[in-house]
């Protein structure tokens, strides 16, 4: 497999995984995830995290695009956010795809 098709597969994996992730909590608990953890028990600190752990490549998409129609920004921050999306996405994707190898 060449690098590029192995690159593009886990940046994909990865933003699959963080669609995923998203809309599972938002399922759960009716709101859209933020980097703001809300919960006051440990475990639903922890759980938070782990959540945005793998939905972040998302919620920075969301907070570049809301941010681009309603405040206005210049259009390099809605590049740079998704480029850090993409190479967290990346991460995640690593991740993912050698766990589900080694299993």
């Amino acid at each position: 497999m060449s690098e590029w098709l192995a690159f593009f597969f886990s940046v994909s994996t990865g933003f699959v995984a963080a669609g995923l992730t998203g809309s599972i909590y938002r399922i759960a608990t009716r709101k859209p995830p933020s980097f703001q953890v809300w919960s006051e028990s440990t475990f639903g600190q922890f759980m938070g995290v782990l959540t945005l752990i793998f939905a972040g490549p998302n919620v920075i998409l969301r907070n570049a695009l809301r941010a681009q129609v309603f405040e206005n920004r210049p259009p390099v921050w809605l590049v740079l956010s998704a480029f850090i999306a993409m190479v967290w996405s990346f991460l995640s994707g690593v991740f993912l795809l050698s766990f589900l190898i080694s299993v």
